[in-house]
């Protein structure tokens, strides 16, 4: 009888030391979205502001993307075309019907984005419809895809 009495001290006893702990450490599905929000609202602030820091801290090094002209990028071109604010630069910028599923330790967005700037040295006025990719990579969100598409007028 002592055994068991003891058995279940001891398991209540681990419950109410290691429970804290892992409720502490697992973000809650609208933790994540906030997060992934607040990424998302900032990365329109540097497309504004021509600030390059934005695709440097939150783009996965393996990052790939394609934009709505359907060509392809990786991390490295992002950051050097935020660089090159002669030819990438946003006069304006809204975006629209933002989105965020979570599965687990990924991410999703999708939303509309309006703009008018100059991309890759071709001035562009458009409406996208766009999907971004976030993976949890240690304690850190980082977007490993994107894509987008010209919305249609139809």
């Amino acid at each position: 009888m002592q055994l068991i009495k003891t058995g279940t001290f001891l398991a209540i006893i681990a419950l109410v030391v290691v429970a804290p702990v892992y409720a502490a450490k697992a973000q809650t599905n609208a933790d994540i979205v906030a997060a992934i929000t607040k990424i998302e609202n900032d990365a329109v602030k540097a497309d504004l502001a021509g600030d390059k820091s934005w695709s440097e801290k939150y783009l996965a090094d393996d990052f790939t993307s394609c934009d709505s002209s359907g060509k392809w990028y990786n991390k490295a071109e992002v950051v050097k075309m935020m660089a090159d604010t002669k030819n990438n630069n946003y006069k304006s910028e809204k975006t629209s019907d933002l989105k965020v599923r979570v599965y687990g330790t990924t991410a999703i967005a999708t939303y509309t984005d309006t703009y008018e700037g100059v991309v890759a040295g071709e001035q562009r006025v458009r409406t996208i419809l766009a999907t971004y990719v976030f993976v949890k990579i240690g304690a850190d969100w980082k977007e490993v895809s994107s894509h987008s598409t010209t919305k249609s007028s139809v």
